[in-house]
């Protein structure tokens, strides 16, 4: 059991961030970079697909206070990755977190638990992106075929100039009088999948400047929907009072509606959040990581709470919650305010905004890979880095293939409940890692220090295992399954080439 517990030391961890040469990652990311990309990561599914859906099944207009809570749980995990980000700017987030204080078993279930959380939710966000691509280029009479716009099997038909899911078609249509399609594979989300690995290959500066501009397209576009929704609240306030009434709808009997809706919809909507945490991931490429990490995770996440609360409460005051169970609820909203390239906006706003969303957790998944290949519970390929492009370009295009074929192939449904589960899991950790680091080494040099310690990691972790609780009873079977998968790597290899077990004794942290 002492072999498990083994804890990688500081200063082993210290000398890796000190590094440099051709070997190592390129440190040339500001402060600004790191902002956008957590921006660029979060704001993207959450405000443009998983707003409606938890309105309508889990919440109501009560919404907004969903993504208050979600947004003080993830305050309080924030919280400990910037301390963690300042001391250890290493690439890796919770994996290396975990390894530095609760040990190398801990830190590999973490780390396998984020393969789970960054590629599958990849996929998922790149089915989407796929959607609101197709849907954008029909609306400007493009038609890609759709065969190649489709999971295999799906039925498809084309009604109203559009091809659509057979299942979502309106109803009293008679099917039978529409021409049909059946889908043989997600082209598009497969190529999304590897443009966006490309960009990851040939620099993470590149990647960040490319990330950087799409966001100010991305946050223009969600500034235009605020205002012109908010506009129209204004003209029209008898409309959304009564959108917003009740603000609690009677609850369900399932955990839905009602208060307990409130925690129901915030557990729904965390995958919105995922992306502060990949920011962590790129600290051995932040130009001043001590100062700059913890701007760039607690920067991000403020920015993306108000602009979730904001854009959940117009939303819901446009459209009646019951209506917004769609796939592109926000398109739906500004419909409703009868500007006529409000839709036509919002969809390329989707269109950048998912693109960035994976492009952060690509990037995320392939640092994870490079930092457990150091550590040496991966095999060495995964740590290769290129000579001229300086990024881990081999795990980069492992992840990027493997993740390309899941949208291609895969009819995802409840995925994002699964990279939830990882998600608050790989939080719960992180917070106990800096209780269990201030009672280890109190006098440690702290750039950034989580005030109130232990109050904030206690709390960070009762919140992420409240809303895990909250979670279907499926996430929990599958992520088991997942772990016990990474077990079975874990004990068949990773342990016999640990670098850390071939230290001569237990490491302490020294």
């Amino acid at each position: 059991m002492s072999r498990l517990l083994r804890i990688k030391p500081m200063s082993m961890l210290s000398q890796e961030a000190g590094e440099v040469g051709e070997n190592t990652l390129k440190r040339s990311l500001s402060s600004l970079n790191l902002i956008t990309l957590g921006i660029g990561a979060i704001i993207g599914a959450g405000i443009f697909v998983l707003t409606g859906q938890a309105a309508a099944n889990h919440a109501g207009p009560a919404v907004s206070l969903s993504f208050v809570m979600a947004g003080i749980v993830c305050g309080f995990a924030g919280l400990c990755y910037a301390e963690f980000a300042s001391i250890i700017p290493i690439a890796g987030s919770a994996y290396t977190y975990g390894y530095a204080t609760l040990g190398e078993f801990v830190a590999w279930i973490i780390g396998w638990d984020l393969v789970l959380e960054y590629a599958f939710g990849a996929a998922t966000v790149a089915s989407g992106w796929s959607g609101y691509l197709n849907s954008l280029l029909q609306q400007l009479h493009i038609y890609i075929p759709p065969q190649l716009c489709a999971t295999p099997g799906t039925q498809l038909v084309f009604f109203n100039e559009r091809w659509m899911p057979l299942a979502t078609l309106p109803a009293g249509v008679d099917p039978s009088q529409l021409q049909h399609a059946t889908g043989i594979f997600n082209l598009v989300a497969m190529l999304a999948i590897i443009a966006i690995s490309t960009v990851l290959v040939i620099g993470i500066k590149e990647s960040a400047n490319l990330n950087t501009v799409i966001v100010i397209v991305k946050l223009g576009i969600v500034g235009i929907f605020l205002v012109l929704g908010g506009y129209f609240i204004v003209r029209h306030p008898s409309l959304a009072f009564h959108n917003w009434h009740p603000f609690f709808p009677p609850p369900d009997g399932h955990g839905n509606f009602g208060y307990m809706g409130i925690a129901t919809g915030a557990s729904s909507i965390f995958f919105a959040y995922i992306g502060f945490d990949a920011v962590s991931t790129a600290a051995q490429e932040a130009k001043n990581p001590q100062k700059d990490m913890p701007i760039g995770i607690l920067g991000s996440l403020v920015v993306c709470t108000v602009l979730y609360i904001l854009v959940s409460t117009v939303l819901t005051g446009l459209v009646n919650y019951k209506a917004l169970n769609v796939a592109d609820p926000v398109a739906m909203g500004i419909d409703a305010t009868g500007v006529s390239w409000g839709s036509l906006l919002v969809k390329v706003g989707a269109v950048f905004g998912l693109g960035t969303v994976m492009l952060g957790m690509l990037l995320g998944q392939s640092r994870v890979f490079f930092s457990m290949s150091k550590d040496g519970l991966l095999p060495k390929w995964a740590s290769a880095i290129h000579p001229k492009f300086r990024t881990p370009w081999i795990s980069t295009i492992v992840v990027g293939a493997v993740v390309a074929f899941m949208p291609a192939f895969l009819p995802i449904d409840r995925l994002s409940e699964l990279v939830n589960i990882g998600t608050l899991l790989a939080f719960t950790i992180v917070c106990a890692g800096v209780w269990v680091l201030r009672v280890r080494h109190p006098d440690m040099h702290r750039p950034f220090k989580t005030p109130l310690v232990p109050l904030v990691p206690i709390l960070g972790i009762l919140t992420a295992l409240f809303l895990m609780s909250r979670l279907p009873a499926i996430t929990w079977t599958v992520m088991i399954l997942w772990l016990f998968a990474g077990l079975v790597i874990y004990f068949g290899y990773s342990i016999k080439h640990s670098k850390v077990q071939a230290l001569p004794t237990a490491a302490e942290g020294d």
